[in-house]
């Protein structure tokens, strides 16, 4: 059994604290419990009542915030809690009593073109995975039913999953105008029949959890550090929004060449590889103040 990670992210409010898992710890479903009366449907839940300046748990999807009472502070108690939440989730102990039949939750689905001719965005109205993974072959898919039923369809050549959004390319001799409404449909009726998207037993997402990122964050050179922020403030988003993923992968100083990896939509596009090399290299020349700065960028 894969051990699952437990990494520590702040809200606007500073009475709640979010202890984010890098997997699903709910079948979809959100849960708020005020005391420990009302945590009779959560083994998890009750425990952390026990902790006497617990105010409120919820529990939704891949995490589970707290909200304190002001007789602590979370920087004094926030890694002790992280500790205990992950030790609970790791031995096996139930997280929430959810009923055996699926709940069927209303979902939207909607496609959206990208800048890549081959590939479609599925956005839809709920999280579905924790961080993204990527699939190119049937053989890769075999952690993900939904990927692997995607597989099956004659036109499907690759799936990307991300927080909210499938992007799926297609192989060139299908249509867009003749398949989007079947695979709109197709995603819609899966995701509400509340079957796994992920399988539990999946290794580790293509995005490292929180404290994987932020411990091997600490391991790079100054300059790397300051093009991994760059990307993740400036490109990410803009990228997100086109169905794809962007990932720094190296920084060598002595040709002071930079490379990237592209994922989803942006793998594989005619225009994405120049785009994207020229738009970035022109912004990290820009804002390391260095014109030698070179750009490679590596479908993923």
């Amino acid at each position: 059994m894969e051990t699952i990670t437990i990494s520590i992210q702040t809200t606007s409010n500073p009475t709640i604290l979010k202890f984010e898992a890098d997997k699903f710890l709910t079948n979809h479903e959100s849960f708020e419990f005020n005391n420990i009366d009302e945590a009779k449907a959560s083994p998890l839940a009750q425990e952390l009542f026990y902790l006497p300046f617990i105010k409120k748990v919820y529990i939704s999807g891949n995490f589970v915030a707290l909200e304190r009472f002001d007789i602590v502070e979370w920087a004094d108690v926030q890694e002790e809690v992280a500790e205990q939440i992950a030790n609970y989730i790791n031995a096996g102990k139930q997280v929430v009593t959810e009923s055996s039949t699926p709940k069927h939750t209303p979902t939207t689905v909607y496609a959206e073109s990208t800048p890549n001719p081959t590939a479609m965005k599925f956005v839809v109205n709920k999280k579905l995975v924790p961080t993204s993974y990527e699939f190119v072959t049937l053989e890769e898919a075999k952690h993900s039913p939904l990927a692997t039923e995607l597989f099956h369809l004659p036109f499907v050549k690759s799936v990307f999953f991300d927080e909210n959004f499938i992007s799926i390319t297609k192989h060139d001799n299908a249509d867009w105008s003749e398949i989007t409404t079947e695979l709109r449909d197709f995603l819609k009726n899966y995701i509400e029949s509340g079957k796994d998207i992920i399988a539990a037993n999946a290794p580790k997402a293509t995005k490292q959890s929180e404290a994987d990122a932020t411990a091997e964050f600490e391991d790079y050179d100054d300059i790397s550090k300051e093009i991994i922020i760059i990307l993740e403030e400036y490109v990410k988003p803009a990228v997100a929004n086109d169905g794809g993923n962007i990932e720094f992968q190296s920084y060598d100083p002595d040709t002071k060449t930079v490379k990237v990896i592209l994922q989803g939509a942006c793998s594989g596009c005619p225009s994405s590889t120049y785009t994207l090399k020229n738009g970035i290299e022109n912004m990290l020349k820009e804002m390391l103040k260095d014109k030698e700065l070179t750009v490679e960028a590596i479908n993923g």
